[in-house]
């Protein structure tokens, strides 16, 4: 007897996997126990030599075969490496195997895999009373997938001699194949943690013995999975004189499920079912009955009839049928199938809301005091039951209940709503949350609920933001709102007199801040919704909004609450106050004596950690209405959503920990399709996009045109380029955890500054003496090209990088060439970037250097026609924020964006995974860098590797 084998090693795993690549045959050569088997390698005509010497886990063997001898065929033996069968497995999953023979056992063993992935296998005993698991049963679509995979098989792939009188002909591939696949179930389930799964039973043992005490109960356990005839039970119920239900017994057959045969056919016709069936047909259906009277006793009676055909039940039976019992005998086999109109014609729906509250209106809904009714409706067919038909079922104690004359399956889970009619009340926001949604989770269970009553009259009324009629505008706003703005206007005026708040996520350029403002002035008219605004932004934005309010609502008092004079002293009942994020985390306690009508804040991903000081200061600032502004509203994560909507809608989407678990992990993972469509419902009345690509948004809008700029490394970037990738690589191997992770950060932003300038990653501009850029990289080449091109036609350009350092490098590189610059980073003061944004929008200097993190949102830019992203910042939406600084309402001209990517680089290959980002932005967005720091050490070194240069 051969000694059982090791599991595989990947050092042997992956030298096996070289002999498939370089042209060797593979054949199977079949085991007794099935796990004895082996995965024969050899080396045909023309394939190269092995390399090295074989691993001590793999053996050479000698089998004959029959292979092809001039015009015919002759035995000869061949010499070559026989792999396990998990070795096997391992090495052909990686291969790319260019001889037919191995290509033929590729596919084969993907099939196996598939198999036991499915469950497809079982335990039996080997002729010779081993114990082994075999592949099956097989439903009829994986027989016919394995008839063409045998079908497929070349010659040298079952080239074995079959035995017997004919030396030269070889195995039929189809019994080859299937004991293959039985090989592999009984080797891939012998693992050190199968005992865990299966217990302390000899078929989770990997060592080879006989056990003949289990061939009673083996031969049994066999002829259930590899029996040609199937069993069922069709319940049928009462009818006319008949007052009993009783279980007919079905047969079918494993090749054509399709075909149902009664059993008294069986009984009466044997000859002639007998060609339907199989010849085993009776004995397998008293076998199957047998092992289904361990799982449900009342089928004992059935085997005492000479002709088992049908079994008359007790109302306990037929109850017991519709409960446990039927997972039991599907357990053994045998399916239970019930009349279709019955198990589908009685359903439950959550009903939530204020069914009977006079005078209670929409708004009154949300009230803090309230508490929404929650209750079961039972519905028959489509139609509600009444009060009386829910009692009645409430104290039915069969497993039917005859309802409007027809019978109905009394599910117990049913009975018990119909029991329990009300259920434990909800806050506003559970309710409205559920309604939104339409299912709802309690106790474990989710199930579907409907808004009745006032909370169905809000969700009418809140469910489509689109759905608004337009509103007048202010008349103390001087402009001419478009149509979507006047609905994004109504749109907010109600979410704010609701209580409801919400967020206007429009592109950048789509006229955010005069929407706000002229839902400020329409506060104004109300006596009700009046009172000052405090708008919360970036310092970058504190002259736009006050040159903005100036323009289109001068009647209107602005005060900037920044600097060191600051006060709140005289605030006017109609005035608009413009406060900094910074300014917020210092002065809240000031700023929230006041009671605002209205709270703004603007570039609100600034607060999309709740956890962060600014988030928290926010929150506590008191007001009748909140609005977040922002053109993106998830960046990196589902949870930057919740931080935004549970600020303007507080409990709308739970706590964090409640939300990530139900929405933002099934999304962002993918196992759930419907996941991203649930939360949509939930959120969409409460968050208004619109695109500028959206039909009718903003059709003025000239043209955008996107090109990636592929520039090929120099001499000395590729250089530096392997060298940093070899050392740092070697200490990510190294590396584990928090410090493998820092290292992964650390090398792709080395990578990254290699790809800008070699001057950039060595840190020469901290240096004093003047060192030469021009030549050293491709980038900067490119980019001087572009702005030669594009001043020499009078036009201007935006250059974005992430580095301020880089931006530095370019100044001083544009100002030696003679070309004007402007450079915006965090740094600049408030005054300064109004100042330079002024003298752009003049015409004054044709190229405005910008830091992506400082200038990405907020700023007008409409004269340049051009935007150069000299780096990616890998995330679609902020480059996208970034571009919007130009193309936005208020272009008049084309404009070109051009994204400098180094070829063959990170930046190459990272370019090419953005477009599918990009498109699914909506539902999940990735968190760039940090990404990439979970990838394996191939994977990333695959990642980082220097590409072919031009």
């Amino acid at each position: 007897m051969r000694s059982v084998p090791p599991l595989a090693a990947p050092e042997s795993a992956a030298w096996a996997r070289s002999l498939l690549n370089y042209g060797w045959a593979a054949v199977f050569l079949p085991g007794e126990p099935a796990r004895l088997g082996r995965l024969l390698l050899w080396r045909p005509a023309g394939a190269a030599a092995a390399e090295g010497m074989a691993p001590t886990d793999i053996e050479t063997e000698a089998a004959e075969l029959v292979l092809p001898h001039g015009r015919s065929v002759r035995r000869r033996k061949v010499e070559g490496y026989a792999l396990p069968v998990a070795l096997a497995v391992a090495a052909l999953s990686g291969a790319q195997p260019p001889h037919p023979s191995a290509s033929a056992w590729q596919a084969a063993a993907r099939f196996a895999l598939r198999l036991l992935a499915d469950g497809r296998l079982h335990p039996a005993l080997t002729p010779a009373g081993y114990d082994t698991w075999q592949a099956g049963p097989f439903t009829a679509a994986q027989r016919r997938t394995l008839d063409a995979l045998a079908g497929a098989f070349p010659p040298h792939a079952h080239c074995l001699p079959e035995p017997g009188p004919t030396p030269l002909r070889i195995t039929k591939p189809s019994a080859l194949v299937r004991r293959f696949c039985d090989a592999v179930a009984d080797e891939l389930v012998r693992t050190p943690a199968a005992p865990l799964a299966m217990g302390a039973l000899p078929y989770a043992w990997r060592e080879t013995r006989t056990v003949p005490v289990l061939h009673e109960w083996a031969e049994e356990t066999a002829a259930a999975f590899t029996a040609d005839v199937r069993v069922s039970l069709r319940v049928d119920v009462p009818e006319g004189r008949r007052r009993q239900f009783r279980a007919v017994l079905q047969l079918h057959t494993v090749a054509d499920p399709a075909l149902v045969v009664e059993a008294a056919q069986l009984w009466n016709e044997p000859a002639e079912t007998e060609h339907l069936l199989g010849p085993r047909a009776e004995i397998e259906t008293l076998l199957a009955l047998r092992r289904g009277a361990h799982a449900w006793p009342p089928l004992d009676r059935l085997l005492r009839d000479a002709a088992p055909d049908q079994l008359r039940l007790t109302d306990d039976e037929a109850f017991d049928l519709l409960g446990d019992a039927t997972d039991r005998l599907r357990a053994a086999g045998i399916d239970v199938h019930w009349p279709r109109e019955l198990v589908k014609a009685l359903t439950a729906t959550a009903e939530i809301g204020q069914r009977s509250a006079p005078g209670s209106s929409a708004g009154g809904m949300l009230d803090a005091n309230t508490l929404v009714d929650f209750r079961w409706r039972l519905s028959l067919g489509g139609d509600p039951l009444t009060e009386a038909e829910m009692d009645a079922l409430a104290e039915t104690r069969r497993p039917l209940v005859r309802l409007r004359d027809q019978w109905v399956v009394a599910d117990p889970k049913l009975v018990a709503r119909a029991r329990r009619r009300r259920m434990e009340p909800l806050t506003p926001m559970e309710g409205l949350g559920a309604a939104l949604t339409g299912e709802m989770e309690r106790d474990g269970e989710t199930f579907r609920c409907a808004a009745v009553g006032a909370l169905g009259d809000l969700v009418a009324r809140i469910r489509d933001p689109e759905s608004r009629t337009p509103a007048p505008q202010p008349t103390a706003l001087k402009a001419t709102l478009r149509d979507y703005q006047k609905r994004g206007l109504a749109w907010l005026a109600e979410m704010c007199e609701l209580g409801l708040g919400g967020c206007l996520a429009d592109d950048m350029g789509l006229g955010k801040t005069i929407t706000l403002l002229a839902l400020h002035l329409h506060r104004q008219t109300e006596p009700a919704t009046a009172g000052p605004t405090l708008v919360v932004c970036p310092a970058s934005l504190l002259g736009n909004w006050q040159r903005e309010a100036a323009r289109f609502a001068p009647a209107t008092p602005v005060r900037r609450y920044h600097g060191g004079d600051r006060h709140l002293k005289d605030l006017a009942g109609n005035e608009i106050v413009l406060v900094t994020y910074g300014v917020l985390r210092r002065d809240r306690e000031t700023l929230a004596e006041n009671a605002w009508s209205l709270i703004a804040a603007d570039e609100a991903q600034h607060v999309k950690n709740p956890y962060a000081v600014t988030a928290r200061e926010l929150r506590a600032l008191p007001g009748r209405a909140r609005v977040a502004l922002t053109g993106t509203p998830v960046e990196n994560n589902l949870s930057e959503l919740w931080a935004l909507l549970d600020w303007t809608t507080p409990g709308l989407l739970g706590p964090l920990t409640a939300f990530r678990d139900r929405h933002a992990r099934a999304i962002e993972s993918g196992e759930d399709p419907q996941a991203a469509e649930r939360l949509s419902r939930l959120v969409r009345p409460f968050l208004l996009r619109r695109r500028k690509s959206d039909p009718g948004i903003a059709p003025e809008l000239p043209a955008k045109t996107e090109t990636d700029r592929v520039v090929p490394l120099t001499a000395e970037q590729a250089s530096l380029y392997e060298a940093v990738v070899r050392e740092t690589m070697a200490k990510i191997a190294e590396a584990e955890g928090i410090a493998r992770r820092g290292l992964v950060l650390k090398l792709l932003t080395a990578l990254k500054q290699i790809c800008n300038h070699p001057a950039q990653y060595l840190k020469e501009h901290s240096l004093r003496q003047s060192t030469p850029l021009n030549g050293r990289s491709g980038k900067l080449d490119l980019l001087d090209e572009l702005v030669d091109t594009i001043t020499a036609e009078g036009e201007s350009v935006l250059v974005f990088t992430q580095y301020k350092q880089m931006a530095t490098l370019l100044e001083k590189h544009l100002a030696e060439r003679g070309v004007p610059t402007l450079f915006l980073h965090g740094g600049t003061p408030v005054t300064a970037r109004e100042e330079m944004v002024d003298r752009f929008q003049r015409g004054e200097v044709p190229v405005f250097l910008l830091s992506l993190k400082a200038a990405g949102t907020g700023l007008n830019l409409t004269r340049a026609t051009h935007v150069v992203h000299y780096d990616r910042w890998w995330n679609p939406a902020v480059e996208d924020q970034a571009t919007d600084r130009a193309y936005r309402i208020g272009q008049d001209k084309p404009v070109q964006v051009h994204k400098l990517i180094a070829e063959g680089t990170v930046e190459d290959k990272v370019a090419k995974l953005l477009e599918a980002k990009r498109a699914l932005a909506d539902a999940v967005v990735g968190s760039g860098e940090a990404a990439l720091t979970e990838l394996s050490d191939a994977d990333l070194a695959e990642l980082v590797a220097l590409g072919r240069q031009s």
